[in-house]
């Protein structure tokens, strides 16, 4: 690296955040490694090194700083992650488009509050946004397409809006 070592950038990065580090360096003396630890790295690795090993210890020390737990919502069969992004439904992920993952996660931590076209728009879809508010329904469709029976959560009320209705 040219105007920093990877030491300073190891410290540089704990200092910001809790992010996993793992170093990956041809420096192999204990007292490097040492050094690596003292800074904040999670691993480290010497060169030359197993490509397979490099993936499991990233999957593990991912493992360990986000557990799939954190934040989660949950409601009947649908399992959202905010911090991995991701909607499970039933167990499987389901693939949603952005705004279709924000409108979902909004309603879901909303849960029984009615809102509006307009208020839903503002809210996922921004003060500046020129569409119109049929973007909603349409959005909301969609997503009770893909949530199959769980779509039900997603409850229409006539002249007000939306809400998100937690049934058994």
């Amino acid at each position: 690296m040219p105007h920093l070592d990877g030491f300073s950038v190891c410290k540089m990065a704990r200092e910001m955040s809790n992010m996993p580090i793992i170093m990956l360096t041809a420096k192999s003396a204990e007292d490097d490694k040492l050094k690596g630890y003292d800074y904040g790295a999670d691993d480290y690795m010497t060169k030359p090194f197993s490509p397979k090993v490099l993936l499991a210890k990233v999957n593990a020390l991912l493992r360990r700083s986000s557990p799939a737990s954190a934040g989660a919502i949950t409601a009947g069969k649908i399992l959202l992650q905010p911090n991995a992004l991701k909607v499970y439904l039933d167990g499987q992920e389901i693939t949603l488009t952005h705004k279709e993952y924000e409108l979902l996660s909004f309603m879901m931590a909303n849960p029984g509050q009615i809102f509006s076209r307009e208020q839903i728009l503002n809210r996922v879809w921004g003060y500046d946004f020129e569409g119109t508010t049929r973007t909603v329904d349409t959005h909301i469709k969609t997503l009770r397409q893909k949530l199959g029976d769980e779509g039900r959560h997603i409850v229409t009320l006539i002249r007000s809006g939306y809400k998100f209705e937690v049934t058994i």
